[in-house]
């Protein structure tokens, strides 16, 4: 049974960075790919990227892509999420899970997905 662990929120200024971790009990590999959600106060849940745990590739929202990016260390079985320049509009918690490839390269959820756990938080206020 896998086990995914989200770390490294904080609060933060305009233009800072933080970057966030996906700890898995389970060799990363073992799955097709880690993707990143969160969600804001009253908004929907939305994808924000996605790492292919094959060749490598990674998928963006519009709203991150340049600033935002994903990479894994297979030894840790862990995936990280690098934010920079953050905006206030990138307040929210923070989850991962393992998609399959569809979920992964347009960035949704499948009809049953299941229950999120809390995830880690990011404020950014000035």
């Amino acid at each position: 049974q896998v086990q995914l662990v989200e770390s490294g929120g904080g609060s933060v200024q305009p233009g800072e960075s933080l970057t966030l971790s996906c700890a898995s009990s389970d060799n990363t590999r073992e799955y097709y790919a880690t993707a990143w959600f969160r969600q804001a106060p009253g908004k929907e849940r939305e994808g924000v990227g996605c790492i292919m745990h094959g060749d490598g590739g990674t998928y963006y929202a519009d709203v991150v892509k340049d600033r935002f990016t994903i990479s894994r260390d297979n030894e840790k079985n862990t995936v990280y999420l690098q934010m920079n320049s953050l905006r206030p509009e990138d307040a929210a918690d923070y989850h991962c899970w393992n998609p399959p490839v569809y979920h992964c390269t347009h960035l949704s959820l499948p009809e049953s997905y299941g229950s999120w756990g809390p995830g880690t938080q990011v404020t950014v206020s000035s």
